[in-house]
């Protein structure tokens, strides 16, 4: 009986908090405007809206609620696009969203724990883990999408730079054949066509080639890809030709590849000691000692019985 009254109440404030924050984002502004102009305003009646804009709107809103910091806000939006999160209202989603789990996940904790017979200290440090989890919970969520596209881009840079060397070697320009290295692999690797786009759309917007690579290692912070930036920064700044450097490129990177699975293949062995201790070797030894041991016992159980 307990539990419910406490889950009623909390389900109560938190529909007053909700009504209120409501009534100030969206009743009173407009009751504000017929006050000083003195007329009504008839706004005509808006299509209706899917609850899942209804709630990304709501999510924007409460980003407006949190301050932040200039610089915190700086890195912040870095993360964002190093995520390929770079809508224009993707910092205050981030923040409406620390917001909402802030206040929602403690909310569910607390519902969880009323009931429950643990010490009233478990409890709040349940709650206070709770708070933890969803105010923080979209920055690990933030990395965590990075880091996937960091892989993504990765994995599409080899075919990309063969692709960019054949584009090169063909006659074609730098800027083209980073244009049509993003047509090409648009469906196969679209993380790394989105990036070289957005080169070809600063090119195409005024800025200096160097200027526009510069951001193309900034925004992806992939390590190969930025050697590749530093290759063609440099054949553009010394004036040796673009189809050697690229070639020569591609060439230590297919080394540097095999290198790699090299080195994750001589430490496969290694890896394999634990799974096979713990997992194969117990069953193992299960069925072939277990019918052994089992006739041992069943030998001599009765000697020693008669001993």
């Amino acid at each position: 009986m307990i539990m419910i009254l406490t889950a009623f109440a909390i389900f109560i404030l938190v529909a007053i908090a909700v009504s209120v924050i409501g009534m100030r984002m969206w009743v009173q502004p407009k009751e504000a405007i017929e006050r000083v102009t003195g007329v009504a305003m008839d706004i005509p009646e808006a299509a209706p809206k899917h609850p899942s804009l209804v709630f990304h709107e709501l999510v924007q809103k409460l980003g407006d609620v949190l301050p932040a910091s200039p610089k915190d806000v700086s890195i912040m939006h870095r993360r964002l696009i190093k995520a390929g999160l770079r809508g224009p209202n993707a910092l205050k989603i981030f923040y409406g969203c620390k917001v909402f789990f802030g206040v929602a996940v403690p909310v569910i904790m607390s519902i969880l724990v009323a009931g429950s017979p643990a010490d009233a200290s478990n409890k709040f440090v349940a709650v206070l883990a709770a708070v933890a989890a969803g105010f923080f919970g979209p920055n690990e969520y933030v990395n965590i999408l990075s880091k996937r596209r960091q892989k993504e881009i990765q994995r599409g840079l080899a075919n990309s730079l063969d692709l960019l060397v054949v584009c090169v070697e063909s006659g074609l320009g730098l800027d083209q054949s980073i244009l049509q290295v993003s047509k090409e692999l648009e469906y196969a690797h679209p993380e790394i066509c989105e990036e070289f786009m957005l080169v070809n759309l600063e090119l195409k917007a005024g800025k200096r080639r160097v200027e526009a690579l510069r951001n193309l290692a900034e925004r992806t912070s992939v390590d190969d890809l930025k050697k590749l930036v530093a290759v063609l920064i440099q054949a553009d700044r010394f004036g040796t030709g673009v189809a050697q450097s690229l070639r020569q490129h591609a060439d230590f990177m297919r080394v540097h590849a095999r290198q790699v699975a090299e080195e994750k293949a001589a430490k496969l062995g290694v890896k394999l000691i634990f799974p096979i201790f713990f997992c194969i070797l117990p069953s193992l030894f299960l069925v072939t000692v277990g019918p052994m041991a089992v006739k041992i016992v069943r030998e001599l159980g009765p000697m020693m019985n008669n001993m």
